[in-house]
């Protein structure tokens, strides 16, 4: 056992893993190459939207920078979705001081989990753009971002550009919880297949940066095709793929920076709302992949520390400190992409073990219908084996 453990299965996972920063690689050409395009000669016209709903914190910054884009033509349109601490006040003085903010306000109550969903609809509705670009408030924008995301539209000819903006990341629990979907998704999804194969499943994207083009997002039917969907950004890119529109991933971690929670628990909480979701509540897909993470990233190091404490005899070190390594690199590369602190990629096993445990503790309440988010309950999904 121990030889399998420190030779053969040490061969196997550096096997995958070289497959996995093959990957990486290729994705993150992909996403800076999108950059390198040319701003429009006659520039749309982009409507910039953002749901808000108790984001008091957050609404101000984000708001003044989407107001000083150094883009010629847009509008700011910000939905107050029933917030119950200062958000209206917030916004209320913003708009004083800026005419051109435009706020909403949100009607009744939504359908369960339909919250976000019918803001952003009524958005979309309201607004006046050629380019519908949906944000969400714990974002801040830099000047030029804009310009550059509707030059990488554009130059891609794509019907939804999104990205993963830089996280930033405070306490412990955001550390160790907050980077994990941008880094699997820049690790794990092969996006020049992604690109050619009419795969939903192999589509991804970021709520906080969603660029459409207003006629194909109106084609799929929008935010209120989606119903109760929790993690609408995934399932927007999903139907945009599966009606053979073009969608494309870009490097934003220059442009848009987000801290998306205020404390380790409310990401503990946000990604029990999000985990299970995101692999559409597919069972055993989903005891599936985080098993193999446990295996892959924990396994190695276990192992060593096991012989390094009974004293036992490695049947191959090589192996062992390759497949960690690899691991470490993985890490490393996707961290410097999304922009997170780099001493945080030392820390993956820690990661893995933090995102292994909010996995049960998604899936554990998602059976039982006990996930809310934002003082709302969600609706208990239909699960499925595969």
């Amino acid at each position: 056992m121990i030889r399998y453990l420190t030779e053969d299965l040490a061969v196997h996972l550096i096997y995958f893993q070289v497959v996995v920063l093959a990957i990486l690689l290729s994705n993150l050409v992909l996403l800076h190459r999108s950059r390198r395009h040319e701003a429009p000669g006659d520039p749309p016209f982009v409507s910039l939207l953002v749901p808000a709903r108790d984001e008091e914190d957050n609404i101000g910054a984000c708001v003044r920078s989407l107001l000083a884009q150094d883009y010629p033509r847009f509008e700011v349109l910000v939905l107050d979705d029933q917030s119950t601490d200062a958000t209206p006040v917030v916004l209320a003085e913003l708009a004083v001081a800026h005419p051109a903010l435009r706020v909403l306000t949100g009607g009744g109550a939504p359908e369960a989990g339909a919250g976000k969903n019918q803001a952003c609809s009524r958005l979309a509705r309201e607004a006046a753009g050629e380019l519908l670009f949906f944000t969400d408030a714990d974002t801040v924008h830099a000047s030029h971002a804009l310009r550059a995301l509707v030059a990488a539209l554009v130059g891609e000819d794509a019907d939804l550009l999104t990205g993963f903006p830089r996280q930033r990341v405070v306490t412990w629990g955001e550390r160790l919880l907050v980077p994990f979907f941008s880094w699997a998704s820049l690790s794990f999804t092969p996006l020049w297949l992604a690109y050619r194969l009419r795969l939903p499943a192999l589509a991804v994207a970021v709520g906080q940066v969603m660029l459409f083009r207003r006629d194909a997002y109106e084609a799929i039917g929008g935010h209120e095709a989606l119903g109760a969907a929790v993690v609408e950004d995934l399932k927007l890119a999903r139907r945009i793929r599966a009606a053979g529109h073009r969608w494309r991933v870009v490097s934003v971690s220059d442009l848009i920076s987000s801290r998306m929670y205020r404390s380790g628990r409310e990401a503990v909480d946000g990604f029990t709302k999000n985990l299970f979701a995101a692999f559409d509540h597919r069972l055993l897909v989903y005891l599936f992949v985080f098993g193999w993470m446990v295996v892959l990233f924990e396994v190695p190091l276990a192992t060593l520390l096991a012989v390094a404490v009974t004293g036992g005899q490695l049947a191959a070190t090589y192996t062992l400190f390759g497949c960690i390594g690899l691991s470490l690199t993985l890490w490393l590369l996707a961290y410097r992409e999304i922009g997170v602190p780099l001493y945080l990629a030392c820390l993956y096993p820690a990661t893995i073990l933090a995102n292994v445990l909010v996995a049960a503790r998604s899936l554990l309440f998602t059976m039982c219908g006990r996930v809310t988010w934002k003082g709302r309950p969600l609706a208990r999904p239909r699960w499925r084996w595969l």
